[in-house]
């Protein structure tokens, strides 16, 4: 039986590929017309596109049109990931001695040529960016055993992400969505079906005058009081088309706290703005659930970016804009529920995501410290 023999290059492109992806937390991006390359893709990195070259590249007219046709396809990736910027490491493994040296752009992509495992090593450039990728690039297995291992690690890897992947997109039930559209059917009964201003105010509408003279609790019962049945029924229609993928992607005690920290951004940047004006409704918190999405999609843009662009990202521009042409509508409230939603959501992170970074937190308490001071003690 003939030995089957893989070369060096081969090897090179095995262990980068079995880096970046078990190690680094890169997938693979399909690019039509590009042959000789890998394209992977993580946008948390610095560097968000890592290019693997293996086709040999005789000399700087070669090099110069396969920067260009990447140059192309980033661009592109650009705006279907909605990234602002898109920075690219590409790993060149067959350069002919009249190819110039390769570094850093003024964009800030990097190109570097790797010829053997001990270039990894070499290397500073790549060391500054993946510091561990000597250790991490050290197999004991030659030949067809690494193979097999490269294989099997990505693979593993790839189902781990599908799973990860299948429990944010999956569909719960979406309890804590129908508690609180329940329990806004109850306020509205209660209150007497929100027509009477004065029974508003009376269950908890939020009024400057009153919050600043100490009833903070108006900030949230105003979110379960809604202005008649028209308002109800808008309110709740959006929080039962909304609110069950915001539950599933963030889980329920996150959505709970972007719902009513939502609310209370809404209410502070109402009264702060709007200070002798009586408003009631879920519509901030709902435009808070609204923000927490965008969040989400710009976190995944990976996988819904088109769905980011052509549905989320429209509709909360139509509310936004139609607020400002129909009467009665707190618009200060929706902006400061969307921002809230924004921010809370960022803190928090989605379902799969436990780790609270120190910058967010930071970002979230300068915001809440601006809304009091505006809503409360200006």
């Amino acid at each position: 039986m003939n030995e089957i023999r893989i070369d060096d290059k081969e090897v090179i492109v095995m262990n980068l590929v079995h880096y970046f992806v078990t190690e680094k937390n890169y997938n693979p991006v399909v690019v039509h017309g590009i042959n000789d390359e890998i394209w992977l893709e993580n946008m948390d990195s610095d560097y968000k596109i890592v290019r693997i070259v293996s086709r040999y590249i005789h000399n700087d007219e070669q090099l110069g049109f396969n920067r260009f046709r990447s140059n192309q396809i980033t661009r592109k990736l650009r705006i279907k990931t909605l990234s602002f910027k898109m920075n690219v490491l590409s790993i060149y493994t067959d350069l002919g001695e009249n190819v110039k040296t390769l570094d850093k752009d003024k964009e800030g992509n990097l190109s570097l040529f790797v010829k053997n495992l001990q270039d990894f090593r070499d290397n500073k450039m790549l060391l500054e960016v993946f510091p561990d990728i000597v250790e991490k690039t050290q197999h004991d297995e030659k030949g067809i055993e690494l193979l097999f291992k490269i294989t099997d690690d990505i693979n593993q890897t790839n189902e781990r992400k599908n799973k990860k992947m299948e429990k944010i997109f999956s569909s719960k039930k979406p309890i804590v969505t129908y508690a609180l559209i329940v329990l806004c059917v109850i306020m509205f009964i209660v209150s007497g079906f929100g027509y009477s201003t004065e029974a508003l105010l009376l269950f908890g509408a939020n009024y400057g005058p009153l919050v600043k003279s100490g009833e903070i609790y108006r900030l949230i019962t105003c979110m379960f009081l809604h202005g008649g049945i028209i308002h109800l029924g808008l309110n709740m229609y959006s929080l039962f088309v909304i609110g069950p993928r915001v539950e599933d992607f963030f889980g329920k005690w996150k959505f709970l706290l972007i719902y009513f920290i939502s609310g209370i951004s809404a209410s502070l940047l109402s009264i702060g703005l709007n200070v002798n004006v009586i408003s009631v409704g879920a519509s901030g918190a709902i435009f808070g659930l609204f923000g927490a999405l965008l969040y989400f999609g710009y976190s995944y843009r990976g996988y819904i970016g088109a769905l980011v662009r052509s549905q989320i990202v429209p509709i909360v521009l139509y509310n936004l804009i139609m607020g400002f042409f129909i009467p009665g509508i707190d618009m200060w409230g929706h902006v400061g529920g969307l921002i809230g939603g924004i921010i809370t959501a960022n803190m928090l992170g989605t379902i799969e995501n436990k780790k609270y970074n120190s910058m967010n937190i930071l970002l979230f308490i300068i915001y809440f410290a601006f809304l009091i001071y505006l809503g409360i003690f200006r």
